[in-house]
């Protein structure tokens, strides 16, 4: 398949535990970035919820393929024509008291054309902080690669960016997509420094969007949405609160940092 360049929009968010206020002020984000020129836009991960417990997300799960949630994805990618992620929404797992994490990708005609569920279960405590994804997500098995006009892109989520072995395993890609809820404890600490890491080290571009502010549960997320382009360079930002962070993947950039220093053609294991 023939690579061409586009213009991508990280979709950063302060999500509530109401989907239908989720879905709305994602809308106008989304339509924003499109009167930009996107052509690709990702949201954040459980861009269309964050409640006040972890169990609210769990109850919110859709089954794959069916629920508002997915429909809304669909109707939003047509009504534009472009192609719209989900950073992550919750789907029903194998038992039901709990979830999926999943990415999903939608393409311009609305076909849900790539899945993937979040292999890597964050936890962390320190003083009064504690996280304990595994509590109640399903971990996913199968690093997954969506295959589009405008190149290869990695799927991943959140924690999955402390894996480097994640990326590596879909081989040569053009874009790695980061939709996080990073804490904005370890996010002050590591988010750009991994961010650029995996981006240099892929010598790809890489899309990051986070929720970014406080929620309505009390809870701060870190945001920083960025893209990076593959020397590492931040090309936009959004530091706080709802926005977008627009740039170009250019595939001739590409070329030219994996011709020059070539890496990746320099692997040994």
């Amino acid at each position: 398949m023939s690579k061409r360049n586009c213009r991508v929009a990280a979709i950063q968010m302060v999500s509530g535990p109401r989907v239908r206020d989720n879905l709305l002020a994602a809308g106008q984000l989304v339509a924003e970035a499109v009167a930009q020129g996107a052509e690709l836009a990702v949201l954040p991960e459980y861009f269309p919820i964050i409640g006040a417990a972890d169990s609210d997300r769990v109850r919110a799960a859709e089954a794959f393929g069916s629920g508002p949630v997915q429909d809304w994805l669909a109707e939003t990618a047509v009504r534009h024509g472009i192609w719209l992620v989900a950073g992550s929404i919750p789907l029903t797992a194998s038992v039901p008291e709990r979830m999926r994490n999943s990415s999903l990708v939608f393409d311009p005609q609305g076909a849900c054309v790539a899945r993937y569920d979040k292999i890597h279960l964050f936890g962390f405590r320190k003083g009064d902080e504690a996280y304990d994804e595994a509590a109640f997500i399903e971990a996913g098995t199968l690093p997954v690669a969506a295959e589009t006009p405008f190149g290869r892109v990695a799927l991943s989520i959140c924690y999955d960016l402390r894996f480097p072995e994640l990326y590596r395993s879909l081989g040569a890609v053009d874009l790695i997509l980061m939709p996080a809820a990073f804490t904005d404890t370890t996010g002050r600490a590591h988010w750009e420094i991994l961010l650029r890491a995996r981006a240099i080290e892929n010598q790809c571009y890489l899309l990051a969007v986070g929720q970014g502010g406080r929620h309505e549960n009390g809870r701060v997320t870190h945001g920083n949405s960025m893209i990076v382009d593959p020397w590492g360079e931040i090309l936009d930002r959004k530091m706080k609160g709802p926005g977008i962070a627009i740039a170009d993947l250019d595939h001739a950039r590409i070329a030219e940092i994996r011709a020059s220093l070539p890496a990746l053609a320099h692997r040994t294991f």
